[in-house]
């Protein structure tokens, strides 16, 4: 499901290769986040384009994720949501919570 595409000095990008973010994947993709980040102690970047759905119990697993990695002085990046995942994110406020990018060049060229 979260495939590591580069490692960087201080951030991992990951693809999240699902269409449907919800209830019946969100704890496997919470562990496998948690254990990338286990092995690498490193932020993680997602890369969130493949997902046309997402759901609000995918949503509280992506939140659950951030607060380990938070808690370890690490952070949880999200790439290239669509424009109805973009507006999910703004109405529940998330936006103000994650970085959110367009692509991972935009993280690699700051």
């Amino acid at each position: 499901m979260v495939k590591v595409y580069k490692e960087l000095n201080d951030i991992l990008l990951v693809n999240l290769n699902i269409k449907e973010a919800s209830l019946e994947n969100g704890d496997a993709f919470k562990a496998e986040i948690i254990k990338l980040f286990d092995k690498y102690h490193k932020s993680i970047a997602i890369n969130m384009s493949a997902v046309e759905y997402i759901d609000s119990s995918f949503l509280g697993s992506i939140v659950s994720a951030f607060k380990h990695l938070i808690s370890f002085q690490a952070d949880v990046v999200l790439v290239g949501l669509s424009k109805d995942i973009t507006n999910l994110f703004a109405l529940t406020r998330l936006d103000k919570v994650f970085k959110i990018y367009n692509s991972f060049d935009e993280i690699t060229n700051q």
